[in-house]
């Protein structure tokens, strides 16, 4: 009997936007629960539409291959580094390495973790682990302190196989679940209750995040911004000052370098050398633009300690939005602006602008949002008096999208769009926010007299209203009254 494509597909919500897109698979040491965990998504790829081919060519977009549990694979033989010289391909597919890893043998390994990092300080030869480097027990024990001790685990993994995304598979003798780790540190799972929905699931989240695509070609327009001017402007100590305030509360995760992990020579086409901790902007309505963080891609950015190096002006998104619009300032660094710079800009197309005072007692057309916020956190609970939660559109819960790319910006415009305190200048409510499944939270604040830039975002950490967690959820979730008067984080699935 012939099976429709509507019963391949999960029953969950998936997005509109999906592609076809071509697979490959390169065995690397195999066992009988890996084969039939391979062959189980290389079909449910076919059934669904996609090309799988035996040897990857220019149009295969995701590579497939396997490595052991706990083994470090040398650089030379990781096809991260090699396939596109193995195959002489133009460019390197993305690369999925599977690993086996028996129930029994997961939890001892998480259980190793969650002791380690309870200790205080967390005992550092409990990560001092084969194939990592000598600095690699400090992030380990930061990355546990953030997600749990699945996320050292993660990041343990992905060094040793030499590859960023790792799908970790847990079974004996059949597949029983599917972790899905990436660079920025999620760990969605796919669960086997029932075979069909089990594959769709694995190869829906991978066919998801191939299918969109990374918005930072920025165009530089100009006037040049002069010195003068640009010391004239309040809003960069502004800046300095809001990340020194929310630096002091723990906001921002420390940033990962991939040196710190595991010693590889320099990675040019398949990720940065190290990944940013967060990105936050301010509007300025002298200059009509977003002072911005810089893409910390390219060098470490401190955002407790910014210096005017670190930031950039964002002035709109390119027609096309492959990337923002950027106006450099004279004698400045001036580096490209936070990965996350087209989210930030337009998000304020959809709604209103204000008249807001300015130099001079002059009043000019302002964004509606005068501040916005994006880290590697989560929010456990909020006083929805003064904080509105604003949830994205329900694919995004079950189908993870990568940051930077042109899918997460357009999740998150629309988000906002529906926010009734932006959408209504007169609503009491000051910050508005939404969570990014697998990655991290986006909270964006009004203007208000007598207010200095995220000084509301920190007040309202400081009085719990708004209280920051570093676990972020992996799913489905929502935010339910609680005893004490505020809403609280509800999971519909803890992994």
């Amino acid at each position: 009997m012939q099976v429709s494509k509507e019963a391949l597909v999960s029953t969950n919500p998936t997005h509109a936007w999906l592609k076809t897109i071509e697979a490959s698979f390169v065995p690397g040491p195999m066992s009988a629960m890996l084969e039939e965990l391979v062959d189980g998504i290389l079909n449910r790829f076919r059934d669904l539409g996609h090309k799988v081919v035996d040897t990857p060519t220019d149009n295969t977009k995701v590579l497939f291959t396997t490595a052991p549990f706990g083994e470090p694979l040398p650089w030379r033989q990781s096809l991260f580094f090699t396939a596109r010289h193995r195959f002489g391909l133009k460019k390197s597919p993305v690369l999925y390495t599977v690993i086996q890893i028996t129930p029994k043998e997961f939890d001892k390994w998480i259980s190793k973790f969650r002791n380690a990092l309870a200790q205080n300080p967390a005992d550092e030869k409990e990560f001092q682990l084969e194939g990592l480097s000598l600095t690699a027990p400090r992030v380990l024990i930061d990355q546990g302190a953030r997600g749990g001790p699945i996320l050292s685990m993660s990041r343990m993994l992905q060094a040793q196989a030499k590859s960023i995304r790792v799908l970790l598979a847990v079974g004996d003798d059949h597949p029983e679940r599917v972790y899905h780790f990436d660079l920025v540190g999620a760990y969605p799972v796919s669960i086997n209750t029932d075979p069909t929905a089990f594959y769709s699931d694995i190869a829906l989240r991978i066919v998801t995040t191939e299918s969109t695509k990374e918005v930072t070609n920025h165009q530089i327009v100009e006037p040049i911004v002069e010195r003068d001017v640009w010391q004239g402007l309040s809003t960069p100590e502004a800046m300095h000052r809001g990340g020194q305030e929310l630096g002091e509360r723990g906001f921002f995760t420390d940033m990962v370098r991939i040196e710190d992990l595991v010693q590889v020579p320099a990675v040019n086409e398949g990720v940065a050398r190290q990944y940013s901790e967060g990105c936050f902007a301010t509007w300025d309505p002298r200059i009509e633009a977003l002072v911005a963080t810089v893409t910390g891609s390219a060098r470490p950015v401190h955002k407790g300690k910014l210096t005017d190096d670190d930031l950039a002006l964002i002035t709109a998104v390119k027609a096309d939005g492959s990337g923002a619009v950027v106006r450099h300032v004279e004698g400045k660094r001036n580096d490209p602006p936070s990965s996350e710079a087209v989210e930030m800009m337009d998000m304020d197309t959809l709604l209103p602008h204000i008249k807001h005072e300015t130099v001079g007692g002059v009043k000019s057309d302002v964004p509606v949002i005068r501040s916005k916020l994006h880290g590697h956190r989560g929010v456990k609970a909020f006083n929805p008096d003064l904080v509105e939660y604003v949830p994205l559109d329900p694919p995004y819960y079950h189908y993870l999208v990568s940051c930077a790319t042109e899918a997460q910006a357009r999740g998150i415009k629309a988000a906002f769009s529906r926010s009734e305190t932006f959408r209504n200048p007169e609503d009491p409510r000051q910050i508005a926010f939404t969570v990014l499944p697998g990655h991290g939270v986006v909270m964006a604040e009004k203007w208000k007299a007598g207010k200095v830039p995220f000084q509301m975002i920190w007040e309202a950490m400081d009085s719990d209203d708004l209280e920051i967690d570093p676990h972020v959820p992996q799913g489905e979730m929502s935010y339910v009254p609680a005893s004490d008067g505020r809403l609280s984080l509800k999971e519909n699935s803890k992994i």
